[in-house]
């Protein structure tokens, strides 16, 4: 620049804003959290709701556990949910999201035990009241503390006033729904094999089940052939019936031959009652004929085993191939014949225990993948020989009780009395007790053992105590989901289970689709529900007994409105605590029944089924809950097939005859970065607060918008690094837009008609990118309509629309084209704005409070703007398509010279592209040389020179690069021929005329 010529920066029109390209997102987040409470958003918006008449959406919260810190699961969840209330509130509806939590339970009470035992405390010495206030306390303190960690998270709500199905109507509407069980038939008293923890002592729900490997004994148990006779059924046989004369009407071969059964629980030995057979399996006897130094086989030993596992076990008995021999085929025909002696029978000690002959027939679980063909029966610790026997009416003959509440055999069991199937706690984490050692050691004193082993298997354990849990018989509470439902909502069907196979396949929408087939199968094939737990702090089972009747009896439970209202009455204004007061009983049943003539029931509902029936007390009975009592959607993990979607949809078809959801929507779990399960022993735990403290809540939120919820996710440092990249690329796009919008007007304004083609390009590309954005959020595909707004952002605008539209917008003068950019940017700042702000909920309210001040101004406030179907244009876009594509190739060629340091900027070139006939035609409409951003192009249909830049993607194109002929404008940087021929000193014709 000569040092005559003037200082032309300052007549551009350079953008000025005081939007920060440094977000500091952990320190500001936190006072838009305070604004937002300050001006109230979420009930300014209600109000709207109801001033608009808008469409309600209800999302229901599946309720948290209040007990400990959020983790990364915790926070997806909660992060996905707010994206479905914000986009649905901006696209038009009245979206109400109430947050709600799990307040009973047995993980709040077993911390209120750990307690008591640091301090050499009995819980069973504290009155049950004490007991439940302290439980009470200690889920209302993690309430409070999870609260404000989910808002950290920007997460819309009622925070002030939640859900807690600890508040005493939540307690009220619990036993109300219990109730609807009781008095419609459905509830029963039963005995059924469950699933125990010794430790919590109390039966478990699925849910509450968590499978990890476990070390197990393995054991094959001889049990020795007798003949059944002729006549003779399982009930009738005792100690003293004589089976020595009826051996001789079986086959020769198979006396004193033994059927083999495998078990990795040698604890259930002193239960077995029977060994099975699967008819249509092939079975063999197979003789010793000779044995290692160590065995516990002898020679001429026989064995009745199916013939697929026949040398898989005898390897286990240390039989090489040539020690043993197979006989021949045994038939069902020879099986039918048969019954069995235990082990133990006749032995020492064993005071007739287990003498009585075991039954011995076909079932249908049987299978010949593993273990020796015939499976062991222990009805009181397994479902499948307690149906098979139930269905056959012999359950009083197989039932036995001889495993206590803590998981020790019963005092009085012969010689296993007091021994513990696990220890009261774990041994440097082996829950191991001494009663499978017990039982091993005396069937290898009897002779009872074929082999022995150990085996790492798959096995299920208590959620919150971690320690192995056992299959145990006890009484307690079920709803039956196959027992017709008395209450005349018969339109799905009249059972639990038809009602809710029905609303699965008709009532509900599932994301993903794969969720539908997971929960009909669960459905399809569940038992009845157990709804009791022998617990303290939860909603008590509120019915009562009659002494002297059995649970088949028909008076055996008291079913009386009044006294039903008494104790929801007092739930109302007590709490559930009224249910444990002294005199209950009495209070609740004088003047209706003799209190005398009944037993209160003590054990507390399933947890589950508190979480199930959060829907009445929040969706049918809060002015804000849902105006029909059912949700539009359930979001939870894919765990909550077996937990909440199931218990809420049980509790549903049983109370109100349907589903109590019309949608239901599935995440996958968190990962670290390498795809392992997070855990405080591997030291791989990010916890929210972790994230939000070094990057922020709006890049955790991006985070869970990039990633496919649908499957399992990971999350580390560098994915976050990652994620910040993307975010900075966004917030420049923003930034951008505000400094070009600094001082637009509406007398800027341009109709869309009188607009260039290159700003009705992007009008048509927002037209289309509308579409997308509506219906992606409609279909909870938040990772869809991200990445079609960031690909829109980065690569269509940034790099392209903005890069080329720049010296319009800093050069022009007052000239329509940069009206017309101006408005488009106008445009484009308040659809990017709503289109991302159900996403980064923090940046998108800074980015709006830059051009609209006020003090309860909130872009969450606003709805998504509607964008004309008018702006579509098709053929347009297939034109700049082609445009767009040739341009590819000019910049590549120029990059080329750029990397060669031929140029330093594009502006200095000047090339000549070579396109077909039809590409020019196009080319000669637009000003392609301020497309391509050089001084000077040339358009040739000649052949173009060997030598000329080409890109194998796009055909029929190639650049041939030359320097642009002139003086260098020091006002827009062109280099033109026509610099310094104007009255402005040093510049183009362009510039001349806005100076001007």
């Amino acid at each position: 620049m000569c040092a005559d010529t003037p200082e032309y920066k300052t007549t551009l029109n350079l953008p000025k804003t005081d939007f920060p390209m440094r977000a500091g997102l952990p320190k500001r987040e936190p006072e838009w959290l305070e604004r937002w409470n300050s001006i109230g958003v979420y009930d300014r918006l209600r109000d709207k709701a109801k001033a608009e008449a808008r469409e309600p959406f209800t999302l229901h919260d599946g309720p948290p556990y209040a007990n400990g810190h959020l983790h990364i699961g915790h926070a997806l969840n909660k992060i996905l949910k707010d994206f479905v209330v914000r986009s649905q509130q901006m696209m038009g509806k009245d979206a109400r999201y109430i947050p709600g939590w799990d307040c009973h339970g047995l993980p709040i009470e077993w911390k209120i035990e750990e307690k008591y035992r640091e301090k050499g405390r009995d819980k069973d010495d504290v009155p049950v009241v004490e007991f439940r206030q302290e439980c009470r306390e200690f889920a209302a303190g993690w309430v409070d503390i999870q609260r404000e960690e989910f808002k950290r998270l920007g997460v819309t709500g009622k925070w002030e006033n939640p859900y807690l199905t600890m508040d005493f109507h939540a307690e009220r509407v619990i036993a109300e729904e219990f109730q609807k069980f009781l008095m419609n038939g459905t509830l029963y008293q039963g005995s059924k094999p469950v699933m125990w923890s010794p430790v919590e002592q109390t039966a478990l729900a699925e849910a509450e089940v968590e499978y990890h490997d476990k070390e197990s004994h393995a054991i094959w148990v001889k049990f020795a052939v007798r003949h059944k006779g002729e006549g003779v059924e399982m009930a009738m046989l005792d100690e003293t019936t004589d089976f020595e004369g009826a051996d001789q009407a079986l086959a020769e071969d198979l006396l004193n031959t033994s059927v083999v059964i495998w078990t990795t629980t040698p604890w259930t030995i002193p239960s077995n009652k029977a060994v099975v057979y699967g008819a249509a399996y092939d079975y063999g006897l197979y003789e010793v004929v000779a044995t290692p130094e160590e065995s516990w086989c002898t020679i001429g030993e026989k064995f009745i085993l199916a013939d697929k596992l026949a040398e898989g076990v005898l390897t286990k008995a240390r039989l090489e191939t040539n020690m043993w021999r197979r006989i021949r085929s045994v038939e069902t025909s020879e099986l039918e014949t048969i019954s069995l002696r235990h082990p133990l029978s006749g032995v020492e000690g064993g005071n007739g225990e287990w003498d009585a002959p075991r039954d011995f027939r076909a079932a249908p679980f049987v299978t010949d993948e593993d273990g020796t063909g015939f499976v062991h029966c222990a009805p009181s610790h397994g479902m499948d020989e307690f149906e098979l026997y139930r269905d056959l009416g012999m359950l009083e003959d197989v039932i036995t009780y001889n495993v206590t509440e803590d998981g020790s055999f019963r005092a009085d069991l012969p010689l296993f009395g007091g021994k513990r199937i696990l220890r009261e706690k774990a041994k440097k984490g082996d829950w191991e007790g001494d009663a499978n050692a017990a039982v091993i050691a005396k069937l290898t004193e009897v002779g009872g053992l074929l082999a022995r082993g150990k085996i790492k298997h798959s096995y299920p354990h208590s959620w919150r105590s971690k320690a192995p849990i056992i299959f145990r018989n006890t009484a307690q509470w079920f709803a039956s989901v196959d027992k017709a439902v008395g209450d005349g909502q018969d339109t799905y069907g009249t059972t639990i289970r038809e009602r809710a196979l029905r609303s699965i396949d008709e009532l509900v929408t599932w994301t993903p689709q794969k969720g539908r087939n997971r929960l009909y199968a669960m459905i399809q094939d569940r038992p009845d529900w157990v709804l009791s737990r022998q617990r303290a702090w939860g909603v008590p089972l509120t019915c009562f007994t009659k002494k002297g009747t059995l649970p088949t009896d028909d008076d055996f439970l008291l079913r009386n409105d009044e006294v039903n209202s008494r104790i929801t009455a007092a739930f109302e204004t007590e709490g559930a605590d009224a249910w444990y007061m002294d005199g209950a009983k009495e209070r609740f049943l004088d003047g209706i029944v003799n209190p005398d003539d009944y037993d209160q029931v003590m054990d507390v509902l399933d947890v589950w089924f508190d979480s199930g029936s959060t829907h009445a007390f929040t969706l049918r009975d809060r002015e804000d809950g849902s105006d029909d009592g059912l949700a539009d959607l359930y979001l939870e993990g894919t765990d909550q097939h077996r937990g909440w979607f199931h218990s809420s949809l049980l509790q549903g078809c049983g109370t109100m005859g349907r589903a109590p959801y019309r949608g239901v929507m599935t995440c996958g779990f968190t990962l670290d970065s390498k795809g392992m399960k997070m855990s405080k022993s591997l030291g791989n735990i990010i916890p929210p607060k972790q994230v939000t403290d070094q990057y922020g809540a709006d890049i955790l939120r991006l985070w869970v918008a990039q990633v496919d919820y649908e499957n399992d996710q990971r999350i580390g440092d560098e994915i976050l690094k990652g994620v910040s990249d993307s975010y900075r690329r966004l917030r420049n796009t923003m930034r951008f837009l505000l400094g070009s919008l600094n001082d637009f007007s509406e007398a800027d304004r341009v109709d869309a008609a009188d607009m260039p083609e290159l700003e009705r390009w992007v009008l048509h590309r927002l037209s289309e990118l509308d579409e997308t954005v509506r219906k992606g959020y409609a279909a909870y595909d938040f990772q869809g309509v991200f990445q079609a707004v960031f690909s829109f952002a980065t690569v269509e605008l940034s790099a392209f629309y903005f890069d080329v539209r720049k010296d319009a917008l800093y050069c022009d003068g007052d000239t329509a084209r940069r009206r017309a950019s101006r408005t488009v940017l106008d445009i484009l700042f308040h659809r990017l704005t709503t289109w991302l702000a159900p996403i980064l909920v923090f940046t998108m309210e800074e980015v709006w409070l830059e051009r609209h001040k006020g003090d309860d101004v909130s872009i969450h406030l606003v709805d998504m703007p509607e964008t004309p179907t008018a702006w579509r244009d098709d053929a347009l876009a297939e034109k700049w398509a082609t445009v767009r594509q040739v341009r590819r190739v000019v910049t590549g060629a120029l990059e080329v010279e750029r990397t060669n340091k031929v140029i330093g900027a594009s502006l200095e070139a000047a090339p000549t592209v070579y396109v077909t006939e039809d590409v020019a035609k196009v080319l000669e409409t637009v000003t392609f040389d301020d497309l391509c951003i050089t001084s000077g192009i040339t358009v040739s249909t000649d052949a173009a020179p060997a030598d000329a830049f080409t890109n194998d993607d796009v055909a029929d194109v190639a650049v041939v690069f030359e320097r642009a002929e002139g003086e260098k404008c020091q006002r827009c940087w062109k280099i033109l021929p026509d610099v310094g021929t104007h009255a402005h000193a040093g510049v183009c014709g362009r510039c001349d005329a806005a100076l001007a």
